[in-house]
C-alpha cells in the first residue's frame, strides 16, 4: 500500500508541471455556422489549440460584436496568456486591447484586422480583404459587358470582409458610367436573406445582369431566386454570379458553369499562430497575409476543388 502511495505521488508530481506549463488561450471568433469558411476556420483552431499540443483553450463564438467584447473582457479576467480575436466588427476594440496589454496578455488577430493601434497586438494573420475585392472586380471588368447592372449583396456591415469586398466595387461603380447598382443591401452572410433581396428586385421588374455576393452562402441564396424565376445564370446565362470563400459546393457550381467566379478566402491560420506563440516563427511584419486567388468557371479544374475547396 505504501509503495502504491509513493508511486501515485510520483506520477502526480510528474504530471503537474505539464498541466502548469499549458498555455492559456482565449479565442474570440464568429459563429461557426456563419459559412463554410467559418466552419473550417473554427475547426482549424480547435484542432491546433489542444491539450495534447500544450494549450488550455477557452473559446467564444458570436456574430454580435458587443457579445464578443464582453467575452474578451472575461478571458482577460481569467488571466489567459494569449487572446486570439476574429471580430464581428472592426470598431470598438481598442479599450479591450489596452486592458489586455496592461494585464500582460499578448493579442494576436486572425482573419480580420481591427480599427486599433497596431502596438496593441503582436501580429495579425489575415486575408487581404481589399485585395480580394480588387481581384474580383478586375475579373468582372475583364468580362467587357456593355453595361453592368449589379445586385450587390453585402456581408455583415463593418466587418473587414464586407468593407474589403465592397471597396473596389464601389470605386468601379463611381468611376464608370456604365456600372450601376440596381440594389446594394446587406444580407449579413445569410442565404435566405440574399434570396429575398433578389426576389424583391425581380418583383420590381428592374433589369440586372450581375450578382456580386460577398460570400458563397449568399450567392447560393441569390441563385435560388433566379432559378425560381426561370432566369438563366452562369457561363452561358443572362446573369453573372460571383461569390467568395471557395466552399466546395460553390466551386462545383463553377465547374458546372452555373456560377462564374469565386474568390478564395483562406481560413487556415491556427498553425501560423501556434508557431508564433511557441517562438518557432519570428514576426518581422506585424500583418501576415494569407496567399489567395480567384477562380473562373471557364478555367477551374476538379483538382482545384480538391485542393482549395472548403467543406464537403
Amino acid at each position: 500500500m505504501k509503495k502504491l502511495l509513493v508511486l501515485a505521488t510520483a506520477i502526480a508530481l510528474a504530471v503537474m508541471p505539464a498541466f502548469a506549463a499549458r498555455i492559456k488561450v482565449g479565442v474570440i471568433n464568429n459563429d461557426p455556422n456563419e459559412s463554410g469558411y467559418r466552419t473550417a476556420n473554427v475547426k482549424d483552431f480547435e484542432k491546433v489549440f489542444t491539450k495534447k499540443n500544450g494549450y488550455d483553450l477557452k473559446k467564444f463564438y458570436s456574430l454580435n460584436n458587443d457579445e464578443q467584447l464582453q467575452a474578451a473582457r472575461k478571458f482577460i479576467q481569467d488571466e489567459v496568456d494569449y487572446l486570439l480575436i476574429s471580430a464581428a466588427d472592426m470598431a470598438g476594440w481598442e479599450p479591450v486591447l489596452k486592458d489586455a496589454k496592461d494585464n500582460g496578455i499578448e493579442v494576436i488577430l486572425f482573419d480580420r484586422l481591427l480599427d486599433a493601434d497596431p502596438s496593441l497586438y503582436k501580429a495579425a494573420i489575415v486575408s487581404n480583404m481589399p485585395e480580394e475585392g480588387v481581384t474580383a472586380v478586375k475579373w468582372l471588368a475583364s468580362q467587357n459587358l456593355k453595361e453592368y447592372k449589379i445586385i450587390h449583396i453585402q456581408g455583415a456591415m463593418g466587418s473587414a470582409a464586407q468593407e474589403g469586398r465592397t471597396g473596389a466595387l464601389d470605386e468601379m461603380v463611381k468611376a464608370n458610367a456604365n456600372w450601376e447598382y440596381v440594389t446594394q443591401q446587406t444580407a449579413t452572410w445569410n442565404a435566405d436573406t440574399a434570396q429575398q433581396i433578389v426576389e424583391a428586385v425581380i418583383g420590381s421588374g428592374k433589369d440586372f445582369n450581375v450578382i456580386y455576393a460577398e460570400n458563397d452562402g449568399m450567392a447560393q441564396g441569390a441563385v435560388k431566386a433566379l432559378d425560381k424565376a426561370g432566369i438563366t445564370h452562369g457561363v452561358n446565362g443572362k446573369v453573372i454570379v460571383m461569390g467568395f470563400d471557395c466552399n466546395k459546393f460553390a466551386l462545383r457550381e463553377l465547374l458546372a458553369g452555373r456560377w462564374n467566379y469565386d474568390g478564395q478566402c483562406n481560413p487556415f491560420q491556427a498553425e501560423t499562430i501556434d508557431q508564433i506563440i511557441k517562438g518557432k516563427m519570428k514576426v518581422t511584419n506585424k500583418i501576415i497575409y494569407s496567399v489567395e486567388k480567384g477562380f473562373d468557371a471557364k478555367t477551374i479544374k476538379k483538382a482545384d476543388i480538391d485542393k482549395y475547396g472548403l467543406g464537403e
